[in-house]
């Protein structure tokens, strides 16, 4: 049921970006006069047929069984569909080839822009509806707890990030943290430690490290929190054991643990092993003698709802909409930049290239709108950005013919843009079944080895 829950929601949000990018080519072709032969959600490329398929007028509209994209087919276009039969014939007047290049170049275009336009339409209806809800670094009394990778870098639990590089840090948020880090390259984090400022200086490889410590890893750091007991799972060591709702967990054996994070940390030294709990409950404190599973846990969850302040900054719509352009261009932005470090080597793209696999796996096995949304608004203005590159087959190749055509008068040959458009294939080709394969090897053959 998980798994449904996850692919239906990737499954969605793929539909929902392909038909909405396919339609920014589709209308403007139709508005110039131009014959659109296939819109396709999906491909339909052999051995298999298409799932469903109709035709309306001159065009055939299905979906295909191989859910990598979509395509819309002008007639008289170099595409990746290799038919040049029809492009041997004297051109003719419905197709795209014989059209100004300033309405080929809209045409081009107008798949891009829609997703762009899409990406910010919905970041700015979801500040509009849900508002922007983070946690102030103030409200984390305690400092924070941080993951084993932070810790071998120089920071201790208890620690307060307050300022990366010379940006404050505000807001308790792992994406701004390494966003600060990688990407802005800031070479130091200054921490509030036992009420002094220290300053901590990362080298680029140890910010790099951080960056790339492996998917699906726990969060780099988090708000540090007591030990209270939210729910028992029913069969567990902590239900056997007569641990209850609302109990609060000090010691095990007898070592304090008033932290959540102190309690992991340690437990995981018993694992099988009989212990004692040092349990609060209201004014008393009770041992509680019980048996840690082969994991090293005792089957409860701990309470988070209620321990720190949460702000929520909310938006009118007149708000909601330049915001959501602004949340946006920040994500383009941090875009820009990871594949200009991936370009350069400065960042390894073993360890952040990804292909669907990757992708769906951010849904989740629970739906959730606020981050469905959130997903397919990025995903939008991801689309944009990877059509828009000048590789021929994708948007932004056709662009940078059409510009030359456009500034030099002089048009580019179809037996060239043919040539260019099945070498770009092949390269994209070889670029997804690479990243297909990285996704296999982490999530499939790696835990095998």
């Amino acid at each position: 049921m998980d798994t449904l829950i996850n692919v239906s929601q990737f499954l969605l949000s793929l539909s929902l970006l392909i038909v909405l990018h396919e339609m920014g080519h589709f209308l403007p072709a139709r508005w110039f006069k131009t014959r659109v032969e296939k819109f396709y959600l999906f491909f339909d490329f052999a051995p298999f047929n298409a799932l469903w398929k109709t035709r309306v007028g001159d065009t055939e509209y299905g979906i295909g069984w191989l859910p990598l994209g979509g395509y819309v087919k002008i007639a008289g276009m170099v595409d990746e569909s290799m038919d040049t039969e029809a492009l041997k014939q004297p051109p003719q007047p419905w197709e795209f080839r014989s059209k100004p290049a300033w309405q080929r170049l809209i045409i081009m275009l107008g798949g891009v822009t829609v997703n762009f336009l899409l990406g910010f339409f919905i970041f700015g209806m979801m500040l509009w509806a849900y508002g922007e809800e983070y946690i102030p670094t103030r409200s984390a009394k305690d400092g924070l707890a941080f993951d084993s990778l932070m810790l071998n870098q120089g920071f201790r639990d208890g620690d307060l990030i307050v300022r990366v590089g010379d940006k404050p840090f505000d807001r308790i948020d792992e994406g701004a943290f390494l966003e600060a880090l990688i990407l802005d390259e800031a070479g130091a984090v200054t921490v509030r430690r036992n009420g002094t400022d220290t300053m901590l200086r990362l080298s680029s490889e140890t910010a790099q490290s951080i960056a790339q410590s492996g998917r699906g890893r726990t969060a780099l750091f988090t708000p540090r929190m007591p030990f209270y007991v939210e729910s028992v799972a029913a069969g567990k060591p902590a239900e056997k054991a007569g641990l209850l709702a609302g109990d609060r967990i000090i010691f095990l054996n007898e070592s304090p643990t008033p932290y959540y994070d102190q309690f992991v940390r340690l437990a995981q030294t018993f694992k099988g092993q009989a212990i004692t709990l040092g349990v609060q409950r209201g004014a008393d404190t009770l041992p509680l003698p019980l048996t840690l599973s082969p994991e090293g846990q005792i089957g409860v969850y701990a309470r988070q709802k209620g321990l720190f302040e949460v702000e929520r900054k909310t938006y009118s719509l007149a708000e909601a909409l330049p915001g959501g352009v602004q949340r946006g261009m920040a994500f383009l932005n941090t875009q820009i930049k990871a594949f200009g470090m991936m370009i350069t080597a400065k960042l390894n793209p073993n360890e952040n290239l990804g292909s669907l696999i990757s992708i769906s796996k951010l849904y989740g096995t629970t739906w959730d709108w606020e981050r469905f949304w959130s997903l397919t608004a990025s995903l939008s203005i991801l689309l944009a950005f990877m059509n828009l590159l000048p590789i021929p087959a994708l948007d932004g190749g056709y662009v940078v013919f059409l510009l030359w055509e456009v500034f030099t008068g002089r048009k580019v040959s179809d037996t060239v843009m043919e040539k260019a458009v099945t070498a770009g294939f092949f390269l994209l080709l070889a670029l997804m079944i690479y990243a297909f394969g990285l996704d296999l090897w982490r999530h499939v053959f790696q835990q095998f080895f």
